[in-house]
């Protein structure tokens, strides 16, 4: 082969893809993005994500040099905790019933604040995450959920255009509409570049390495049916209609190790009128301020075991395992207020009585519905309610319970919801190293390719504490766009 157009090709440019590509320039190499959408839709996942972050912090002076427009006097009334690497790395080990890698998870959570603070140097700019987050105020306070205090201005789209433009003024190449279709090696083996399909046909770019940032298969209705099971194939999907698993499969069929819960995913509760795909701003995540049930009328989970972002990734399966894959979120007037904001973007069932309201919903069996109700406003315990904090006020003697934030059903009006299962991004990946190598099936490194994001395997199982996935990109994106650079001048020498 003749001499290497570039040092590193990244395939796939969401949040992990751009972070590589940054991190490998900034090393001093000469980059190449390979992306499979449109520019219009450039992006990826992270187009359609929230863009909250969780990271490590000590107090609200770590995040105050993120947020400059933020007044002495305001920052005062923010109430963030502290959340310490011992803090962040429970949550994700307990949330993924301690399956997650613990190696990943400690270099997740260690790199957390070091890298928020390296996109903030790629011009990423920061909010308060006051909708995003299950932020509450309570007088001239407000109180965030240790850990999720930030997400990016403008969210998902926010972030990818952003690091799209620093990418495009350091002089990166991008190619848009570039599908990765096999791998180029060297005569001893090494990775030496990409195949790629284009509008003009197939084309080759020679590389000394590659990062793989292309996501992973949760729009690829067989792969679903195939690692997740029967039904998967019906779901709507939140994100990239383009995230459908070709370069993952390509790198198994390299030899990559498969890695991580292939039966897994983030599987979320989205409107049941949402669309098919790219359903990402359809999601309904007020549930622990009222009650679930399905189309017979019964409770079926624990709306209130947690907050919503460390239970939210996990309820859509729940619900895809109902009949007619449809829950229904009922509220009264007490809690309309706190809703979040989408609700008032989706239209809902109001009525003056639970009788009333089940009588709307064709097949919804409203007799259950209202014994339902009943048995939940006796089992409800009298402790006071506490929106910013799990409060303890639960049911007593009803299965399933709900833990905290139980309040009985008693002014209407009443207001209905109807929910199903959409999922965000699948669990199952390749093996990488601690830096971000790509690992084989007989444990050895595949020399010069290089991974990050929902590509990779291993961080998450069953659920995962909301903010980490982005969070993640990043971190190993960084490392893997290092990890590249430092290959691709080695292989020079």
């Amino acid at each position: 082969m003749g001499e290497a157009v570039y040092d590193v090709i990244v395939v796939g440019a969401g949040n992990a893809g751009l972070s590589a590509a940054l991190a490998a320039h900034q090393a001093g190499t000469k980059v190449l993005i390979l992306d499979k959408c449109p520019k219009s839709g450039r992006g990826g996942n992270t187009r359609f994500s929230s863009g909250g972050f969780r990271f490590i912090y000590h107090s609200i002076d770590d995040i105050r040099p993120m947020l400059p427009e933020v007044s002495e006097a305001e920052a005062a009334k923010l109430e963030v905790g502290t959340y310490a690497s011992s803090d962040y790395y429970q949550d994700v080990m307990r949330v993924t019933e301690y399956a997650a890698d613990k190696k990943l998870t400690k270099i997740l959570v260690d790199e957390s604040y070091a890298t928020v603070r390296w996109l903030s140097e790629m011009n990423v700019k920061w909010v308060l995450s006051t909708r995003t987050a299950h932020a509450v105020r309570i007088g001239e306070k407000i109180r965030f959920p240790s850990g999720r205090v930030v997400s990016v201005k403008d969210g998902g789209i926010g972030l990818v255009e952003t690091l799209f433009g620093t990418a495009q003024n350091r002089n990166i190449d991008i190619i848009y509409e570039a599908k990765a279709t096999g791998f180029l090696t060297d005569k001893k083996g090494k990775i030496a570049g990409v195949r790629v399909q284009t509008k003009e046909g197939f084309k080759d770019f020679e590389g000394r390495a590659v990062v793989l940032a292309s996501g992973g298969f949760e729009a690829n209705p067989e792969m679903r049916a195939k690692y997740l099971g029967p039904g998967w194939e019906t779901v709507k999907v939140r994100g990239c209609r383009y995230n459908s698993g070709e370069t993952l499969n390509l790198a198994l069929g390299l030899g990559a190790q498969a890695a991580g819960q292939w039966s897994g995913c983030h599987a979320a509760l989205v409107n049941a009128e949402a669309p098919e795909v790219e359903a990402a701003h359809d999601q309904m995540y007020s549930y622990p301020y009222g009650i679930m049930v399905d189309i017979n009328g019964q409770r079926f989970t624990d709306e209130g075991a947690d907050f919503y972002t460390h239970t939210y990734g996990k309820l859509g399966r729940e619900v895809l395992r109902l009949p007619w894959r449809t829950a229904f979120q009922i509220f009264d007037s007490k809690v309309k207020h706190l809703l979040r904001s989408e609700y008032s973007r989706h239209s809902c069932v109001s009525a003056d009585s639970v009788e009333a309201l089940g009588r709307k919903f064709p097949g919804l069996n409203w007799d259950n519905l209202v014994r339902t109700v009943k048995e939940f406003n006796e089992a409800v315990q009298d402790n006071p309610f506490e929106p910013a904090k799990k409060d303890g006020k639960g049911t007593k003697g009803i299965s399933p319970v709900k833990s905290n934030w139980a309040q009985r059903l008693d002014s209407p009006p009443f207001y209905a919801y109807p929910v199903t299962c959409g999922i965000t991004f699948t669990f199952g990946g390749i093996r990488i190293s601690e830096k971000a190598e790509v690992v084989d099936t007989e444990g050895n490194i595949i020399r010069g390719l290089f991974a990050a994001g929902e590509i990779t395997g291993g961080s998450f199982y069953e659920n995962y504490p909301g903010g980490s996935a982005l969070m993640k990109g990043a971190v190993f994106g960084r490392i893997a766009g290092v990890s590249a650079a430092s290959a691709s001048k080695s292989s020079k020498s």
